[in-house]
């Protein structure tokens, strides 16, 4: 902690919007920012993450989220000297069903009114441009040329070389043990493992674990965490990428993209409580495994040449939560800010840090307009006002689980 006692700008949690948001407070002017991770910085999700990076959001504000951080990962190195892999790969969302195809076209009307360069495939040309899918098992999609994926160790990397070359401090295994406020109620300090940091500015990050960082701050946050599976098979040539873009089923809520040869999928189970699960559902796994073999029939038989899970973490209408950090009253925490990019952090990540880093500086942004996307939107159990994002995984429609099917899962027994 030497020389890190006081400080313009603290930011908790060291993942990719944390880490960002540091780097992008530093860019602001701000002489001394202090980034606080009680683990390792990219330790968590972060690191885990598939590198989903789409702007085919369901609202406007994903879209616009999606749109700023991908020109963010096309120009990365440009701005901050690294980058984060990003390769623009497209991105297809095939329809199942003639609502789904009424719902795409509506979304594809509204993103297009946004300047997303996106359209509506038929069968004929959705095949066409992805040889290896099963061919007449949808019905058309739409298909954005522009989306792609980072690299999610690479992008971790990124922000780190980024902080540490323009001199933002980082305190590793250090934790958040509350907030110092001053008479008036705004903050004037964070209190942590390591000591007392004199501070007028904080923003909270934290992905899962950000309902914890925000109780000890003294705010409620509704964010869950639940399980996230990822799975790569073994390379075939007809998994290349001239072969088969990245999709997304969202009626069994299943994604892929090409990763070293073979194909990448991910998937969350919808009818798991939400809780931190790092172990591998292998039941649930092989159950996915014979959907992305109906729509892409060259995996069928492929060995795993990788697997891993991880806790993300999400809100209960798929958005992300920007603003300030609200007392038991309802009333603003002078100078403390929240970011969670819900479930997103790769694809929301880079635009969800400069809000918050323009936030805490300014209280507005130019990225995008966030007066609605506050705490002040959920209720005491956590239910939101506003219409959950529809291109999002299966997550839960709760934030906490039940006593008792939490402490099963933590015996590693899963539930359905």
């Amino acid at each position: 902690m030497r020389g890190a006692e006081v400080a313009d700008a603290v930011v908790v949690g060291g993942g990719t919007v944390g880490g960002w948001c540091a780097w992008f407070l530093r860019r602001a002017g701000l002489a001394r920012v202090v980034l606080v991770e009680r683990a390792q910085l990219g330790k968590g999700a972060s690191s885990r993450a598939a590198g989903m990076v789409r702007a085919q959001g369901g609202t406007a504000w994903a879209v616009r989220l999606g749109m700023w951080s991908q020109d963010f990962y096309r120009t990365q190195r440009e701005r901050a000297g690294v980058d984060s892999g990003f390769v623009a790969l497209g991105y297809l969302m095939p329809a199942f069903s003639q609502a789904q195809v009424d719902q795409a076209k509506a979304r594809v009307a509204m993103q297009s009114g946004l300047g997303l360069d996106v359209s509506w495939l038929s069968v004929e040309e959705a095949d066409a441009l992805l040889p290896a899918m099963a061919p007449g098992r949808h019905l058309g999609g739409s298909y954005a040329p522009g989306d792609g994926y980072v690299d999610p160790a690479r992008n971790v990397a990124a922000y780190i070389a980024a902080c540490v070359r323009d001199g933002v401090v980082v305190l590793e295994r250090t934790e958040l043990l509350g907030l110092r406020r001053g008479t008036g109620g705004g903050v004037e300090g964070v209190e942590t493992s390591g000591g007392l940091i004199s501070t007028g500015r904080v923003v909270l990050t934290g992905g899962p674990e950000l309902a914890e960082v925000g109780a000890r701050a003294g705010t409620r946050v509704a964010v869950g965490g639940a399980r996230h599976q990822v799975a790569v098979t073994e390379p075939d040539p007809r998994l290349a990428p001239d072969q088969v873009k990245m999709a997304f089923d969202l009626s069994e809520g299943v994604y892929w993209r090409p990763e070293d040869g073979g194909l990448l999928f991910g998937m969350s189970n919808p009818f798991e409580p939400p809780g931190p699960a790092t172990e591998i559902d292998w039941s649930y796994l092989d159950k996915v495994r014979h959907r992305v073999a109906e729509l892409v029939p060259g995996t069928a038989g492929l060995g795993l040449r990788r697997v891993w899970a991880a806790t993300i973490d999400y809100t209960p209408d798929h958005l992300p939560i920007l603003g300030p950090a609200l007392d038991e009253g309802g009333a603003p925490i002078v100078g403390v800010t929240v970011a969670s990019a819900g479930g997103h952090g790769m694809m929301w990540g880079p635009a969800v840090a400069q809000i918050a880093a323009d936030l805490a500086t300014s209280g507005t942004s130019e990225v995008l307009d966030v007066s609605d996307l506050g705490l002040d939107r959920f209720d005491r159990d956590g239910r939101s006002r506003l219409v959950p994002d529809p291109i999002a995984l299966p997550f839960p429609s709760r934030t906490t689980a039940k006593p008792e099917v939490a402490a099963t899962r933590e015996k590693g027994t899963t539930q359905r």
